[in-house]
């Protein structure tokens, strides 16, 4: 369990997160905007990679927390996620193309600027670094300017489909069976959860000769396939204390309950992080 609420007034909660390598050192929690909603969310900084942070929550559950009890049965936890996603639409609104016309080369200080979310600042070393893939780059009086670049954005997107694809044989016999274009379309669907339909999203399948309309459709239908069966099923066991940071979070017994969505970009996780944004605080 993260120590971050320490001294704080708000109510602890459990979040695992990635310990970093160095124990003295802590992460960062960043508040910036979703790349396809656009609101602002939760993320880890620590060790120099970037973790969004997820939300699941039973119906029914709390935490033993020590002698504290958190009425607040929700888990926060960490995953990694490629930051060119995340700088994506920043990028893309620094260049300020229109029509034909590529836009300008900024430098990275001016194109991380976002106004409310100071964040991006602290990120100026993983943009540099990654931001070389998708990006024309020119270098003047030892300065260098990026502008974001199209043809490279849709090579990269291509490759994150393709390596995608390449995993779902391994998931079970259900997505190896499914026919070659089917795992395509599955692919673009999870890439779709940090895209933007226009362009990108467009774009995407128009290099993948595949139906945007459709895999918009489907991926609404599974949205609510996905909010029946959280409204109609049982909730699966609840984690056990081998999995809690160091015993310290022991999930509480109670009756079997509905099994809810996963919230990922949750209104909690700004109201949970506020202050820890605010003050510089980490996992």
């Amino acid at each position: 369990m993260a120590s971050w609420h320490d001294g704080l007034a708000a109510p602890p909660r459990v979040l695992i997160s990635p310990r970093p390598s160095d124990a003295s050192a802590r992460g960062n929690v960043l508040s910036l905007r979703h790349p396809r909603s656009g609101d602002e969310t939760g993320y880890l900084f620590i060790d120099g990679q970037l973790q969004e942070i997820n939300w699941f929550k039973e119906r029914y559950g709390s935490w033993f927390l020590g002698d504290y009890v958190c009425e607040d049965g929700g888990l926060y936890y960490c995953t990694p996620v490629d930051p060119i996603f995340i700088f994506l639409p920043t990028f893309e609104a620094a260049r300020m193309s229109n029509g034909k016309d590529p836009g300008k080369f900024r430098q990275l200080d001016e194109i991380l600027y976002v106004e409310g979310y100071p964040g991006y600042q602290q990120l100026m070393d993983v943009a540099e670094h990654h931001m070389e893939l998708v990006c024309e780059v020119k270098e003047v009086a030892n300065m260098k300017f990026f502008r974001l670049d199209d043809s490279k954005v849709l090579s990269w997107l291509c490759c994150k489909v393709h390596n995608l694809k390449e995993v779902f044989p391994k998931l079970g016999k259900n997505y190896a069976a499914q026919l070659e274009k089917d795992q395509l379309k599955e692919a673009v669907q999870m890439i779709r959860e940090y895209l933007k339909d226009e362009p990108w999203l467009a774009l995407l399948c128009k290099k993948l000769q595949l139906d945007t309309n459709e895999i918009i459709n489907d991926a609404t239908t599974k949205t609510n396939e996905a909010s029946f069966c959280a409204d109609s099923s049982l909730a699966p066991a609840p984690p056990s204390e081998s999995k809690a940071t160091n015993g310290s979070a022991k999930p509480s017994k109670g009756r079997p309950a509905k099994k809810p969505k996963v919230e990922v970009g949750s209104k909690n996780i700004k109201d949970m992080f506020r202050r820890v944004t605010r003050s510089g605080s980490g996992s």
